[in-house]
Formats: C-alpha cells, structure tokens, sequence
C-alpha cells in the first residue's frame, strides 16, 4: 500500500507482530462481511460446490458481536436477487412479509409539501413488488441459512490486516489482536488474532471497508474511475397509535430543510408491528462545514407533513452509516491476485432507486460463482476475471448503466438535478447516449467556514426531536474502554491548525454519534478529544474529513453498535 495511510499501517501491524506467532487456518473461501453481500457469497459457494458434488470450504468474518449487530438500512427490497439464491424464499420463512402498499413522493418547503404527480416520477422511483423489511432480520436469516449449508462463521473477530504471499497475491487476513491496552500492551486477557489463509478472499466489509480501502490503493483499483460519492443515511424507528399506522405506505421526499445546493431526502417507512422507520440521506458533498446531518434530521421531523406520521409514538431505535452511493461510474475495479470485492466495498448501490440490498447479494453471488468455477478448475490465487466479466452480462449492470447519470445529475442543484435526472429517466428511460461524471471527492467539496452563513439548530423538546447522547444510546453502543483506539490520525495537528481553523471543526457536526469535540486544553489551547467509545462505525469521519487526516481502523471485534431490527 502506498502513501502515508500505508505508512500507518504498516506501523500498527509491525507493532503488532512483537506480540508472538498467531496460529493459522485453511479454507478454499474466506470472506470478510456478514452482511447481504458476504453470506450471499458464502451461501451461493456452498450451493454451487453441492450440485457439483465437490466440497468448498467456507469462511465468514463479521466483526459485529453477532450477524445483523452493525446492519442499519431503510429498508425496501427488490426480491429479484434474493429470488435467484433462494427460488423458494418464501417456503423458507424469508422474513419479507409486508408488501409496498402504496406511495408517495413528497416536495417540502419550510411550511408545506407538494405531492409529485404520478406520471411525473421516474419509474426507477415506483416499488411495485419489493418490500418493506428489517435488514438486520434478513442478515441474521441469511446467516441460518449459510450455517446450513455448512458455512463457518466467525461474529465478533474483526479482519484487521490483509497477508500477501511472496508474489503479491492476497493470501487471506488476519483477525485483530484482543485484549491490548490504549498502548498496544497486552492485557492478562490478550489473545493473538488468527490468520485465515484461502485460496481466494471477497472482501464485502461495506462501506469504505478498512481493507478494502488499502486494496485499492495498492492494486490502484479505482485508476481512471470517478471519485467515490458518499451519503449518510440517519434513521429512528418509532412506535405509533393504530390509528397512525398505514402498514405498506411508503414516503419520500425531497427539498427543506435543506437548500437547493445541498444534495439529501427522506424516507418514512410504514413497518410491520405498527412501527415506522423513519430517515434522511445527506450527501457527503455537502458544502457547508457547519451543517449538522444529525440536527436537520431532527428539524426535519418538525415538518407538519411529516411529524402527522409519528407525533404521540415512541421512538425506539436509532442508528446511522454511511453509503457508498457513486455509481457505474465510480465502480472500482472488482478483482485482483486471490480476491474481489462485493457489495458496498465496490458499491453496488443503485442511487437512482434508493436501493442497494440486491445489488449486494447478486454481486456476491457473482464473485462467489467466479471462485467456484476457478477452485473446480484446480486454479488459487489467481484474478477471478470471470466475475467481472458476468457483472457486465448481468441484469444488473443494465441497471446501473440506466441510473448510472443520478449522482452527477443532483450534484447540480434539487431543481437544476431534477428535472435534468427527470429528462434522463423519463423521456429517455436512462438510455441517453451520454454518460455525466463527477469530478471531486466528497472530502474536497467543504468550502472555508468564513464563506459560510452558520446554522441554528432548535433545541431538542425530547418527545419528536432529541439530542445527540440520548439517541447514541439507543445504538446499545459498546467497546471495551481499554483498548487502542481505533480513530487514528495521521497529522495530529491537522484537527486544530486547518479543520478548525478553516472549516470551524466540521468533525464536531458531521459525526452521528458525538465522537469529535473541541475542547481547551490545561494552556488554553484547543485540541481535538475524539470519544472513541462512542463510535456506531458509520465511516463518516473517513470519508468528509477535510483533510483526510482521520483513518477509520476496526477496533476489537465485537465492539460497536447493538442494532436490533434496524
């Protein structure tokens, strides 16, 4: 890996390696991700290697205490992929039970909404046929079904370092070291990590993965793509009267409280169990550093149009992760020598249709298809050509490339973006014969604090809007206090010198989970206190980090979040 962030690297796991031989297992498959993307790889491996008559061995590592604990989504589903593994979901009890119902799509101005007229709303938009679902329940079914099929799998070890063989090819991971204390010393409890070594890896960690990122920088994956587009999805589920609730409806919308320059919508889901989920999705190329993801979510519940669907109810969950979101365009390259990236590692999400669950499973039902057919062939180590090249054919390519203008359309403005993404889909149903790209990274676009009018956030009233700790509790949040931490810094004088100075510490608003505070120091001088304990592992200070001077490492496996049906 090159640059500073190999550098730190390097020094973690060179650190590391004073701490004593780590003991090592074999398997033809490992895979690092027990979300859609990894279990859909692990589960499509075993099917394939049984109708075959050959015998794959298959690993999972998940660094959440158990599959589903760090698994946040909205969530709709189109089945299509799920069908493709599973033809006989239902029969197995696939916890989709409640159909879309009915929809609406919503324009907000501060004080009133304006529905957009059927016709007028791109078909990639409509949800005939999908589902509304708890991600986290699919998951942990998901995870029954790959344990039958004979899948190891591994929740509460985190893959914290990517081994190479002497060639260069990827020759698997190796989980963190646990019980070190903040100084990297072991503890009476320490246990050196494992080495799971394969034939080949799929890496399908989610966004902005720890390892992935550093596979991209040493195979230059992403070379001649766009820059990766992020957002921050922010949810709550609510508990609401009888009378309140529509089971199937299904809200979006778009506009205040954010301007027209500022990319971002909403979404309210009718669940089963007279619960509604309720969000928003920021775009992390948002441009101004005092903006606060957390409070516009809160303001935006004010709206008279939106607070009729949960005022009276009782808030029961909360959580937040970022998304990968950048398209066709910004699709990396998916293989390199031993392994393949899956799912929102790559990112597979479908922005134009606000989905990105069955883009998951099928390209790791791709990936794991590619390694089959090489495993059968009596190949290791090698590129999985294949499974880039069964993307390309696939029903989901054509998807993509349909949606592939979205991003690069909404960049320019709600209205501007809108009706330009409106032509796109609906005169020319996402077959224009040109291709839009972006060109800046989301942590490029924060323009200087003295160029920016700062917003004033209402005070939370504790039954519809809430402050920042109360709703970090709700994630069930936990890691072990006397561990290293796991929010690094390259420059540890970047935070004060430049974020503050010149962006007003943006780290401060864009956390979800109150990580980051500016606090003064015994001489008076500011400094950066980052409360690591309080992390929901959403990789936002990865990514909008100004100066990129914040690296997202996993800490001990198990810790985190603790999401139940989110």
């Amino acid at each position: 890996m090159a640059g500073s962030d190999g550098f730190l690297f390097f020094a973690i796991m060179s650190h590391n390696q004073n701490l004593g031989p780590r003991e090592a297992m074999e398997y033809d498959l490992v895979i690092v991700g027990g979300g859609p993307a990894g279990l859909a790889a692990a589960i499509r491996a075993k099917q394939l290697a049984a109708q075959n008559g050959n015998e794959v061995s298959v690993c999972v590592l998940e660094k959440g205490s158990e599959l589903g604990a760090h698994t946040l989504s909205g969530a709709i589903i189109d089945p299509k992929s799920l069908a493709e593994l599973f033809p006989d979901w239902r029969e197995r009890g696939a916890p989709l039970n409640l159909p879309v119902a009915s929809e609406q799509m919503l324009q907000l101005s501060a004080s009133g909404a304006k529905a957009l007229p059927a016709m007028l709303v791109p078909a990639c938009f409509h949800n005939d046929g999908n589902y509304l679902i708890s991600l986290g329940n699919l998951v942990r079914w998901l995870g029954q079904q790959a344990e039958g099929l004979g899948v190891d799998i591994f929740p509460g070890f985190a893959a914290a370092e990517v081994l190479y063989r002497d060639d260069g090819s990827v020759m698997g991971v190796a989980t963190g070291d646990m019980g070190l204390d903040r100084e990297r010393k072991p503890k009476p409890e320490f246990q050196r990590g494992m080495e799971l070594h394969a034939k080949y890896t799929i890496f399908a960690e989610g966004t902005r993965g720890q390892l992935g990122r550093e596979l991209m920088a040493r195979f230059a994956l992403d070379k001649g793509r766009d820059p990766q587009a992020y957002s921050i999805g922010i949810k709550e589920v609510w508990e609401v009267s009888k009378e309140q609730h529509r089971p199937g409806l299904v809200v979006h919308t778009a506009g205040w409280p954010l301007d027209n320059a500022t990319y971002g919508g909403s979404f309210i889901y009718h669940m089963e169990n007279r619960q509604v989920a309720i969000g928003y999705i920021f775009g992390l190329d948002y441009r101004n550093p005092y903006l606060s993801p957390f409070e516009e979510f809160q303001r935006f519940k004010t709206h008279p149009a939106v607070r009729t669907h949960i005022e009276g109810g009782q808030r029961i969950a909360y959580g937040a992760r970022a998304l990968t979101a950048g398209g066709l365009q910004a699709l990396p390259e998916l293989t390199f020598p031993g392994g393949a990236l899956a799912g929102c590692e790559a990112g597979f999400m479908n922005g134009s249709r606000l989905k990105g669950i069955h883009g998951a499973i099928k390209s790791g039902a791709l990936a794991a298809e590619a390694a089959v057919e090489a495993l059968a062939a009596g190949r290791a180590n090698d590129v999985l050509a294949a499974y880039p090249q069964a993307f390309r054919q696939s029903w989901l390519h054509e998807e993509l490339h349909r949606g592939r203008n979205f991003k690069p359309c909404m960049e320019k403005g709600l209205m501007l973006g809108g009706l330009l993404f409106g032509i796109d889909q609906v005169l020319l149903r996402g077959r224009a014969p040109w291709t839009m790209h972006r060109k800046h990274a989301d942590h490029a676009t924060l323009l200087p604090a003295a160029q920016c009018q700062p917003i004033a956030y209402p005070k939370p009233d504790g039954r519809l809007t809430f402050d920042l700790l109360s709703s970090v509790y709700l994630t069930g949040v936990q890691h072990e206090e006397d561990q290293p931490c796991h929010l690094t810094l390259k420059d540890a004088d970047k935070p004060v010198a430049l974020n503050l100075a010149k962006y007003a510490g943006p780290e401060a608003r864009y956390c979800p989970a109150g990580v980051y505070e500016f606090v003064q120091a015994d001489d008076g001088l500011d400094r950066l206190q980052i409360n690591a304990s309080n992390c929901i592992h959403c990789k936002t200070c990865d990514i909008k980090d100004p100066t990129q001077t914040i690296v997202w490492i996993a800490p001990e496996g198990g810790g985190g979040p603790n999401y139940s049906g989110m």
